[in-house]
C-alpha cells in the first residue's frame, strides 16, 4: 500500500457536481495549468477512511476507468462506464508534484452522483384537485426520501424532515412511513404549472439515489357538489370513476389532507357512461353527526410497480342542517350548534350568511375559550363540556331572518352547519273570497331568498333548505317578482272552496294569510237575503206611507165641531203618523 501526499493547488481547484443515470457513461473533465502540461495526471477517489487511486496517465485505462490526456486543451478526460451504484462519490484530479516521493497537487474535485431510476410511470390530475402520490422503497424504509421536479432541474427537493408525521413544504405535504418504506405526497391544490415531470426518490447514501419518474399532466375538469342533509339524517353521495379504476373516497382534515373513510360506506351502483368508460359509486353515510361534516373527495386510484397515486377531481361540501327557528315578531330566537370535540378549544362562530375572516355580517359574533361574549342583540355562549355554543337573538325584526351558520376558526373559517330563522310578522293577513274569484297576495322577501307560498298549520312545516316543501303545481298559481321593491305577489286565478286555508307568505320573512273561499251559492243565497229585505222595507215604507196619505186626507173632510175636538187630539194624532 502506498502512501500519497496531497496538496491543494493555487491554479484551478474548483468543485464540480455530475449527475449520471446507473448503467451510462460518466464522463467530466479536470482542467490544469500550463505549467503541469507535462507532469503525469492521476484520479483518486475519497472513501470513509482513506483515499484510494483509480487511475493515473502510465494506466491509461483501467477496467471501467479511462483517463485522456488532453495537452493541447490543458484537459484531463475521465470516463467511467457502465456506472454503477457504488461508483457515486468525490473524485480528486492530480497530477504529479514528485514522482519519488507520491506527492499529488488537487486541482479539482468532482461530486459524482449515480441516480438509479426503477421505472417510470404517467399520472394525471383535474385543475382544482387533490392528488395523493404513494412512493414505495421497502429496501430504504428509515433511508431520506424526497420529490423534486426534474423540468425544473430539481433546484428544490422537498422532504418530510421528519419521520412518521406530515409536514407541509410549499404547496405539498410529505409524510414519511419509515414502516412501509412509502413516501406520500400530496399535492394540496393542482395547478397547471405543477404540470412536468418529477422525480420521487430516496437517498440511498450520500452520492446514490434511487427513484421512479413521474410524468404529470393537468386537466381542467375539476367537479364540486354541494350536499346538505339533517342531523341523524342520511346522505348519497354519488361520483363517477373510469371504469378500470379504483375508488377511492376520502374526508380532508383540519391541515387539507385527504384521508380515506370507511370502506364500509362505500357502496357501488350498476350503471356506466354511453361509451362504457365510466362507472357511478355512491356512498352512502347514515346517522349523520357533525363529525361528518366537511369536504370530502371522490376519485381513482392506480396502482403501479413503486407508485401508487389517487387523483381526486370531484369535491363533496357536506353540510348540516338543523330544524328551522320559528319565532314571531319581537320575541327572542335561540340557535344552538353543535360542534365536535375535537373542535371544544377553537374559537366559535355563528354568522348570518356564511362565517368569513374577510366579510363580516354585522350579526356575527365569535366566542372563544368557555365564556360569553354579547354584541348589541346577539349574545354567544360555549358550553364546552356539552359540546354546543348558542346563539340567543332578542328583540327579532324583519332584518333578523335568513340562512345562519355556525362555524369553527381554523386556518380559514369552517362553516359546516346551518339553519333558518323564520320570523313571523305581527301583522296577519285575512282575506274572504268567492268561487271562481281571483286574488293577488304579496309577500315580502330578500333578493337571495328562494320565494316560498307554502299551505299548512305551522310555518316551520314549509321550510327545508329554504324550499316549499309542498311545491304547488297548479297553473292557476303564478308568481311576479319585483324584486327591487323585496316583494312578490303570488296571483291565484279561479279559486276554488278547496283553496281556503293557512298560507304562509315569504322566505325567511313570513306573512300568515288566512283564505276563506266560499262557494257561488252562498253568495247567491246572500244576496237573495239582502234582496229580500230590501224588497221588504220598501213595502213597509210604501204601506206606511199611503196610510199617512189616507189619514191626511180624512183631516180635510171634518166638521167644525169635528175640528175643535179633533184639535185637541193633533199632537197624538201626529205622533202615530
Amino acid at each position: 500500500m502506498f502512501s500519497y501526499m496531497l496538496m491543494t493547488g493555487s491554479c484551478c481547484n474548483v468543485a464540480k457536481t455530475v449527475e449520471v443515470n446507473n448503467g451510462l457513461t460518466a464522463t467530466f473533465n479536470c482542467e490544469y495549468s500550463q505549467n503541469h502540461i507535462y507532469y503525469s495526471k492521476i484520479i483518486f477517489k475519497e472513501k470513509k477512511d482513506s483515499i484510494d487511486e483509480m487511475i493515473n496517465t502510465t494506466q491509461r485505462k483501467n477496467v471501467r476507468f479511462s483517463l485522456n490526456d488532453k495537452k493541447d486543451q490543458r484537459l484531463m478526460t475521465v470516463v467511467i462506464s457502465p456506472l454503477t451504484p457504488n461508483d457515486g462519490g468525490v473524485y480528486l484530479c492530480g497530477v504529479s508534484i514528485n514522482k519519488y516521493s507520491y506527492s499529488y497537487s488537487i486541482i479539482n474535485t468532482v461530486h459524482l452522483h449515480i441516480k438509479h431510476k426503477v421505472s417510470m410511470s404517467v399520472v394525471s390530475g383535474s385543475s382544482g384537485g387533490r392528488l395523493m402520490i404513494k412512493c414505495e422503497h421497502p429496501q430504504y424504509k428509515t433511508k431520506p426520501k424526497y420529490i423534486c421536479k426534474e423540468s425544473d432541474g430539481c433546484s428544490e427537493r422537498k422532504n418530510p424532515g421528519v419521520q412518521g408525521e406530515w409536514m407541509e413544504n410549499g404547496d405539498v405535504s410529505l409524510y414519511d412511513d419509515t414502516r412501509a418504506g412509502v413516501l406520500m405526497v400530496f399535492f394540496r391544490e393542482l395547478k397547471a404549472a405543477d404540470a412536468g415531470t418529477y422525480r420521487c426518490g430516496v437517498n440511498v447514501s450520500d452520492y446514490t439515489e434511487s427513484f421512479t419518474e413521474l410524468q404529470l399532466s393537468i386537466r381542467h375538469d375539476p367537479k364540486s357538489v354541494t350536499e346538505s342533509v339533517y342531523l341523524g339524517g342520511e346522505v348519497n353521495i354519488t361520483c363517477q370513476i373510469p371504469e378500470e379504476h379504483e375508488v377511492h373516497f376520502c374526508k380532508e382534515d383540519d391541515n387539507h389532507i385527504c384521508q380515506t373513510i370507511s370502506s364500509s360506506k362505500v357502496r357501488e351502483m350498476s350503471g356506466s357512461s354511453e361509451r362504457n368508460e365510466e362507472r357511478v359509486v355512491t356512498v352512502s353515510i347514515s346517522n349523520v353527526s357533525v363529525r361528518d361534516a366537511g369536504v370530502y373527495w371522490c376519485g381513482a386510484e392506480t396502482r403501479d410497480t413503486y407508485l401508487t397515486f389517487i387523483s381526486l377531481n370531484t369535491k363533496i361540501q357536506l353540510n348540516l342542517i338543523m330544524p328551522p327557528v320559528v319565532r314571531h315578531e319581537g320575541e327572542s330566537a335561540e340557535i344552538i350548534c353543535s360542534y365536535d370535540s375535537i373542535y371544544k378549544s377553537k374559537p366559535k362562530s355563528l354568522c348570518k350568511g356564511k362565517c368569513s375572516t374577510r366579510d363580516r355580517n354585522p350579526l356575527s359574533e365569535t366566542v372563544r375559550e368557555e365564556k360569553e361574549t354579547k354584541t348589541g342583540r346577539l349574545t354567544l355562549n360555549d358550553d364546552i363540556t356539552a359540546g354546543v355554543f348558542t346563539g340567543t337573538i332578542t328583540g327579532l325584526t324583519a332584518e333578523d331572518a335568513g340562512k345562519y351558520w355556525c362555524a369553527v376558526t381554523l386556518e380559514t373559517e369552517l362553516n359546516y352547519l346551518y339553519t333558518h330563522l323564520i320570523v313571523i310578522m305581527n301583522e296577519e293577513l285575512n282575506l274572504t273570497k268567492y268561487e271562481g274569484d281571483d286574488v293577488s297576495i304579496q309577500c315580502k322577501h330578500h333578493d337571495e331568498d328562494q320565494k316560498s307560498f307554502c299551505k299548512a298549520h305551522e310555518a316551520s312545516m314549509c321550510v327545508k333548505d329554504g324550499v316549499s316543501l309542498e311545491t304547488i303545481r297548479d297553473d292557476r298559481f303564478s308568481f311576479s317578482d319585483e324584486a327591487s321593491t323585496g316583494v312578490f305577489t303570488v296571483n291565484i286565478t279561479d279559486l276554488r272552496e278547496e283553496d281556503s286555508g293557512i298560507y304562509w307568505c315569504g322566505a325567511h320573512i313570513i306573512t300568515k294569510v288566512h283564505l276563506n273561499v266560499s262557494k257561488d251559492k252562498d253568495r247567491h243565497f246572500s244576496m237573495i237575503i239582502i234582496i229580500s229585505v230590501c224588497v221588504i222595507l220598501l213595502l213597509i215604507g210604501g204601506f206606511t206611507l199611503t196610510v199617512c196619505k189616507l189619514r191626511h186626507k180624512r183631516r180635510g173632510r171634518l166638521s167644525p165641531s169635528d175640528k175643535r175636538k179633533r184639535k185637541n187630539n193633533t199632537i197624538v194624532s201626529y205622533t202615530v203618523c
